[in-house]
């Protein structure tokens, strides 16, 4: 397959990130914290949870990092607020003393992490005693329908698609494993929640088109493939995807978030 690139902000906008402020905004009600609080997103990418931190939390200041230059020049395009800054990191090795930040978050980047074990550590590290760690990846292995028929459709085609599945791939997109990563961080009072949210795309060139980018595991397999391959590809998702009388294609993204707190000192 192609190599799986995360750098190009609008690809990545188009394809997944529109929906990833959906998944935001209920993962901040669930976590209802407090106004005028510190927080520190990680993995922050174009900047969907930095933006909706910045609306829906009125912090005292969020910080993203990511590791991604291409990301972070999109995330620094689209938030302009004082409140706000950008800085490049690794998750496994942030870029801040202990005991920092009121509230360390992360969306949609946990899978992508090598070593997902040391980025909890580090969530813990920075959080303040008491302080909130929480993250949410999307359910890769059942719940985000539009890369759940995308892959089904590959595998048919393509029997060794299938171990590009991101389902297979990532244990992270699964409850248990979620709720074993935040208590082996020795974080305290773990929960994990679903979350939900609708993902309707205009019709099939809505759905069709944002592959085409390149931007992760699903449209990097796509763009290796031949012309012919792609086309066939293309026919037998739009055989197979639900489809309204109005030509839109009515779909369901699902995400697991998990929080606990840093252990009090």
């Amino acid at each position: 397959m192609g190599q799986e690139v995360w750098s190009v902000g609008d690809a990545y906008e188009a394809y997944v990130g529109r929906w990833s402020r959906r998944v935001a905004e209920a993962f901040l009600h669930w976590l209802d914290l407090p106004a005028g609080r510190s927080w520190l997103d990680v993995g922050c990418g174009t900047g969907a949870l930095t933006g909706t931190v910045l609306a829906l939390a009125d912090p005292a200041h969020v910080v993203g990092v990511d590791p991604s230059e291409g990301f972070l020049a999109g995330a620094r395009a689209r938030i302009v607020d004082t409140r706000s800054s950008f800085h490049a990191g690794d998750a496994q090795s942030l870029p801040f003393p202990d005991r920092r930040f009121d509230a360390v978050v992360s969306g949609l980047a946990l899978n992508f992490v090598p070593d997902p074990g040391r980025a909890a550590a580090e969530f813990a590290r920075v959080a303040i005693p008491g302080g909130v760690a929480a993250a949410y990846v999307w359910d890769y292995a059942e719940g985000m329908a539009m890369m759940r028929y995308f892959w089904d459709a590959a595998s048919a085609l393509d029997p060794a698609a299938a171990e590009l599945d991101e389902g297979r791939r990532f244990p992270m997109c699964r409850p248990e494993s979620l709720w074993e990563l935040w208590a082996d961080a020795g974080m305290d009072q773990v929960t994990v929640q679903a979350i939900g949210v609708p993902t309707v795309f205009a019709d099939f060139d809505d759905y069709w088109t944002p592959f085409l980018g390149g931007q992760g595991p699903a449209p990097g397999y796509l763009m290796s493939l031949t012309d012919e391959h792609r086309r066939a590809l293309c026919d037998l998702l739009r055989d197979r995807l639900p489809s309204s009388l109005d030509g839109s294609i009515p779909l369901i993204a699902r995400a697991w978030a998990v929080r606990g707190t840093a252990t009090e000192v």
